[in-house]
């Protein structure tokens, strides 16, 4: 990449653990790419990856004939992942809270938090089928490229 303060990259996938790895890989070298330190890419990368499996888990229930799709857009000031599937659709409203008493001990529901806590920038998009989310992790200041 000659500019990697400035780069795009996206994918449509199978609705597959092995799609959700390689979205996760991506995003970890983008994160790296954008000169973020390797705590904050493990960050980020965990991030997606939880954005992928609810996409292909909740979203498409693992449905082979549905896919996921995955971009990766790197801008002076923001890293910017969108992860989309073809499901029901998601109202991010109605997500039970993982920190309540009752869920404190569910082995699940604890996707969208992690991600909101390690993301700058978390938003829902209905896509009639499907939703969007959009991840941003901002580049503080503007880092250069290495």
């Amino acid at each position: 990449m000659a500019d990697p303060t400035t780069s795009r990259v996206s994918y449509t996938l199978d609705s597959s653990l092995d799609s959700v790895n390689k979205i996760e890989q991506t995003a970890e070298v983008s994160a790296q790419r954008a000169g973020f330190d390797e705590d904050t890419a493990s960050h980020v990368a965990m991030a997606v990856r939880e954005a992928a499996v609810n996409a292909v888990l909740h979203g498409n229930a693992y449905d082979p004939k549905k896919h996921i799709t995955a971009s990766f857009e790197t801008t002076p000031e923001s890293l910017i992942v969108r992860i989309a599937d073809q499901g029901p659709g998601l109202n991010p409203d109605t997500l039970p809270d993982p920190l309540a008493p009752e869920n404190i001990l569910r082995g699940s529901g604890r996707g969208i938090f992690l991600i909101r806590a390690f993301m700058d920038e978390v938003n829902f998009r209905q896509l009639h089928p499907g939703t969007e989310l959009t991840l941003i992790k901002h580049r503080t200041p503007a880092q250069p490229g290495t």
